[in-house]
């Protein structure tokens, strides 16, 4: 065993413990300090102590109590998170997503099939993939949900449309599907559509109608023309 040490400040400094601590963070990163750690922790301070003015024991049963009880509230909390996961089985949820990479933050929503516990942390099943249960941001109702996503597509189609001013005749269907859909939406479903939203809707089926009908008047003027035409010809 070497006898020669690093002195910082008047302290010994364990470049060994040093390295190690930091090799424990890179491999354990992010877990909890438990009983493991605070025992190193306590040999460390036992091991390069001043051999002059050495920790009463008092301090370190004082050190132990104290550490006890913050190990007591992380189970506590461990056994809190479990409970409110397991209570969100069969539940619709929305995870607020962060990637780690990219910092770029997803929203998820499903429902919440079962619970998995990994290393005292609970992890939630989402159509089939887990996330933790610190990412949870809203627990729905699943007729809110399922109201709120009708809503949204008939949005999402009103948005896909030409302005009311480069309307044409060709964009027909997409106007006629898109006032079919709002039409199959249940009374509470429309309460998720703006006011602006349906007056744009109500304008675009007004608008289609009007080149609809201007489109078969300027038809039916050009057969009429073609079969004036067409007589003149064979009278004379």
């Amino acid at each position: 065993m070497s006898l020669v040490a690093n002195v910082v400040n008047g302290k010994i400094v364990d470049s060994t413990a040093s390295s190690n601590s930091s090799s424990s963070k890179t491999t354990s990163s992010g877990s909890s300090l438990d009983k493991d750690a605070f025992l190193q922790l306590l040999v460390a301070q036992m091991k390069y102590q001043d051999p002059l003015e050495p920790t009463s024991n008092t301090e370190y049963i004082s050190q132990f109590a104290t550490f006890s009880e913050l190990e007591e509230m992380q189970n506590m909390s461990s056994s809190t998170d479990l409970a409110r996961a397991t209570s969100l089985v069969g539940e619709q949820v929305i995870m607020k997503v962060t990637s780690s990479t990219t910092g770029n933050t997803d929203y998820v929503d499903g429902k919440v099939d079962y619970v998995v516990v990994e290393e005292g942390k609970a992890y939630l099943s989402i159509n089939e993939s887990l996330y933790s249960i610190d990412d949870l941001d809203t627990v729905v109702d699943s007729d809110y949900l399922n109201a709120y996503n009708s809503a949204s597509e008939v949005t999402t189609a009103l948005g896909k449309l030409p302005t009311i001013g480069n309307l044409t005749v060709s964009d027909k269907s997409a106007v006629v599907a898109l006032q079919t859909a709002y039409d199959a939406l249940t009374v509470y479903e429309k309460t998720f559509v703006t006011a602006a939203n349906k007056t744009s809707i109500a304008a675009y089926t007004t608008k289609m109608a009007e080149l609809v009908k201007t489109a078969a008047a300027t038809t039916t003027t050009a057969a009429t023309t073609t079969t004036d035409t067409a007589t003149d010809t064979t009278t004379e």
